[in-house]
């Protein structure tokens, strides 16, 4: 794929985002379970699609947080880059809940951006997408060049770079996952949280989800300990303009309704086969 067409395809994601986010939000349907109804015994839904999971945490926790997240969603990037830090200190380095980030994908963009945190492999998933989501306000901007070049600064190549955008399994693979999020899960935005697979309604601070795992915590549970802050140095840092991010806004439970079908491409126009 050349660096033209790579453009052209990121570039005319970008109109899809404007207009299937346009600012619309809304609070998840009927149907859904607060603390006082989560069970700890309630089965974990298994992805569709072929895809695997990326856990994150201590794979026995006895607690499961699941997100549906969309990179272009604002208020996705607000928990990422506010309420996710003190979700990983209190609740998963303490081996309390393992937590998965599973694609709702809106648009192409979204469907770049997962699959490049794909392609970084296991180890390296979180760290692409908290990248994007850390950044968010710049790449949003103009999509075209900027998802490249923060994709450089994580150690993309042109070609691996191409390679990742070219996956046709992966991008049919997370089109399924979406489709079972809507028929299966009632998932009608972003971000959407599930807790031992019940959805949550009470918000999605750190306050609301604590209120959530807590009770499903047992009594005899003895946390581990956090492993040590690493070096600032040691974490990739994007240039100060990147630091800009989506403003908090959690205090309403905002969250941003899912694209009309007709606003997601075709597989082809976002991975066009070599």
């Amino acid at each position: 794929m050349t660096t033209n067409r790579r453009n052209f395809i990121i570039a005319g994601a970008a109109v899809a985002v404007v207009a299937a986010g346009g600012g619309a939000y809304t609070l998840l349907n009927s149907g859904e379970v607060s603390a006082a109804t989560a069970q700890a015994d309630q089965p974990i839904m298994s992805p569709a699609g072929g895809i695997v999971d990326k856990v994150e945490g201590n794979v026995d926790a006895p607690v499961t947080v699941i997100e549906y997240a969309s990179p272009t969603c604002p208020h996705c990037a607000s928990f990422h880059n506010t309420t996710y830090p003190q979700l990983k200190s209190e609740y998963i380095d303490t081996g309390k809940i393992k937590f998965i980030v599973r694609p709702f994908l809106r648009n192409e963009v979204d469907a770049a951006v997962f699959m490049l945190a794909e392609a970084a492999g296991a180890e390296r998933y979180e760290e692409v997408l908290s990248t994007y989501f850390a950044t968010q306000n710049t790449w949003m901007a103009a999509p075209a060049t900027e998802i490249f070049r923060i994709a450089q600064q994580l150690g993309f190549t042109q070609e691996t770079f191409d390679a990742a955008l070219t996956n046709q399994e992966l991008l049919a693979g997370m089109e399924a996952l979406r489709t079972q999020a809507m028929d299966e899960f009632d998932v009608t935005g972003t971000p959407s949280f599930f807790v031992n697979g019940n959805k949550v309604t009470t918000g999605y601070d750190i306050e609301q989800l604590g209120a959530v795992i807590d009770p499903l915590v047992p009594a005899d549970f003895v946390p581990t300990e956090a492993p040590a802050e690493a070096p600032a140095a040691t974490t990739p840092a994007a240039p100060a303009a990147d630091a800009t991010t989506a403003p908090a806004n959690n205090a309403t439970t905002p969250v941003d309704t899912m694209a009309p079908a007709n606003t997601m491409a075709p597989a082809n126009e976002v991975a066009p086969a070599q």
